[in-house]
């Protein structure tokens, strides 16, 4: 009675240790409660647990001996030093002499009463082990681990099963060895599922990294946007999660909510997969397959030559008619406007860049500059420039014109449908949102959709300063140079004034120095100068 009492126990036990398997997602804490279950139910003094390698070699992956202290492996964080077990010897020929080995090559269950004493194993490591340490290893059971597929993916090993009344060392019962079978069968099955999980999680992340390299690989001047923006995104998230006090202070992520927060930063721009690379990395306003501005370039020096030629029909007209002129007037009037048009042409380089604003008169000059006569080359008499080069230089400010600005943009909704159309698990629901708010401002006057800070998560509120201040100290952009710290700082700052970005995580990007933590690993050292903290627009420290 008593023994089916204690059986029972043991069956109970069994089954609460499956239940736990099932809902362990750590894989070193799954192979830890695997071997100190198989060892609580047979009351063993040691076990090792192995796991079979892709090139067919058991690994050490926990150890455990409670009468020498030895807890090596798993969580412990203390590494096994045996090197893994050969499945096969160097010439090929089954390794058959190692119990461990042979358990997974014959797939069947192993069970010794005394290790010195077994036939056809060699233990001559235990028992130098035995020797050293003063132990001694009796009773053996090695179960090779079957998952779903009948697949033998590991091996459990328990030592010296010990007699509760008595404390003598004692053979593994044929009860215990099929409760440790049944128990390796449940393990071996969580292992896989572990592993299946791990496997797509690991597929499901490379495949975002993935685009993500394309996107940056597809625009020279973007690349590692798309890998520095989840970096600087996870510094603001955590440092807004340490945060005790103040506005924030009620704001938390725990790490399934952390992964998402990743991911969404991963996949923030995935919609610049559509995006036209002439419209993306558009340098400057006359760029489309090339940039324009060196024909016009060579327009002057023909408009030169053409002003020249006529000077000269007029003298020779003059000449053959008696007529007298002042050749010196004309051609001082020459030279003045062929440096006139030298003027015009340098004043068209710098605009074409679009690195300042265009102000009405600047507009204007265009204009005049386009009413120039030249003459094609049919002889007809045309406006220097056409109406879609007037159009591009005059843009207000950058290089984009409304319709090429209105394609850029659009690639924020580009990722909101992409993202919005994958069945994500219930941890990942977020993702479309926080990819999605980093272009809306806390006035309302972003996009996609003039979201309010009201209306918008904190994580996706940190998504969008992330993006601007890597922007902002980009050294890779066509159309302006790499800007200092300093000079990122204080245009993020009016930012922040002008209601753009979120005032409480501006104040924390600063008060924390997360500029400096980003600077160190990402910008070039001539972009790190001194920053005044003082001199920051609106930063409240």
């Amino acid at each position: 009675m008593h023994e089916q009492q204690e059986l029972l126990q043991r069956l109970e036990r069994l089954n609460a240790i499956g239940v736990a398997l099932s809902a362990e997602r750590d894989n070193k804490r799954l192979l830890e409660m695997i071997l100190l279950g198989a060892k609580e139910i047979t009351n063993a003094d040691g076990g090792t647990l192995y796991t079979i390698t892709d090139d067919g070699r058991l690994k050490f992956e926990i150890m455990r001996t409670q009468t020498l202290g030895i807890m090596m492996g798993g969580t412990t964080g203390k590494e096994i030093p045996f090197p893994p077990l050969p499945l096969h010897l160097e010439d090929g020929t089954p390794n058959l002499n190692m119990v461990a080995a042979y358990a997974v090559l014959n797939a069947c269950t192993v069970n010794i009463a005394d290790a010195y004493e077994a036939e056809g194993f060699d233990f001559s490591g235990t028992r130098k082990f035995d020797h050293s340490t003063g132990y001694r290893s009796k009773s053996f059971l090695t179960i090779p681990m079957k998952n779903h597929e009948n697949e033998i993916i590991g091996v459990l090993q328990l030592i010296n099963a010990i007699d509760p009344r008595t404390g003598d060392i004692i053979a593994f019962s044929r009860e215990n060895q099929q409760l440790v079978e049944s128990l390796a069968s449940q393990a071996a099955v969580a292992m896989t599922n572990q592993n299946l999980i791990e496997g797509l999680k690991n597929l499901f992340e490379a495949f975002i990294e993935l685009i993500a390299d394309a996107i940056d690989e597809k625009s020279p001047y973007t690349g590692g946007h798309c890998q520095r923006v989840p970096e600087l995104t996870m510094m603001l998230a955590e440092a807004a999660s340490r945060t005790q006090d103040g506005p924030l202070r009620d704001f938390s992520l725990n790490e399934k909510e952390i992964y998402e927060l990743r991911i969404a930063a991963w996949l923030h721009d995935c919609g610049k997969v559509t995006t036209p690379e002439s419209v993306m990395d558009k340098p400057t306003k006359l760029s489309m397959i090339f940039d324009r501005i060196h024909l016009l370039d060579q327009r002057f020096e023909l408009l030169k030559k053409q002003a020249e030629c006529d000077m000269l029909h007029k003298q020779l007209a003059a000449l053959k008619s008696g007529k007298h002129i002042d050749a010196s007037i004309m051609e001082r009037e020459l030279e003045a406007f062929r440096q006139q048009l030298d003027a015009d042409r340098d004043f068209l380089r710098n605009a074409n860049y679009g690195s300042e604003h265009m102000t009405p008169e600047h507009q204007e000059r265009v204009r005049r500059i386009a009413a120039y006569p030249f003459k094609d080359a049919q002889g007809n008499t045309v406006n220097f420039l056409n109406e879609n080069e007037v159009y591009n230089l005059n843009i207000l400010r950058g290089t984009l014109t409304q319709e090429e600005r209105s394609i850029i943009n659009n690639h924020i909704t580009v990722t909101i449908n992409m993202l919005e159309s994958l069945p994500y698990p219930k941890d990942l629901k977020r993702v479309p949102e926080y990819a999605g708010g980093h272009h809306e401002r806390m006035d309302g006057k972003g996009y996609p959709r003039g979201l309010t800070r009201e209306q918008m998560s904190v994580p996706a509120r940190i998504m969008g300063i992330a993006d601007i201040f890597e922007a902002l100290t980009s050294r890779d952009r066509p159309y302006k140079k790499a800007k200092t710290l300093s000079e990122s700082l204080h245009i993020l700052g009016k930012m922040k004034l002008d209601n753009h970005i979120d005032p409480d995580l501006f104040d924390l990007f600063i008060r924390e120095k997360l500029y400096m933590r980003y600077a160190e690993q990402f910008l070039e050292p001539e972009q790190i100068d001194t920053v005044d903290e003082s001199l920051i627009p609106g930063y409240v420290a």
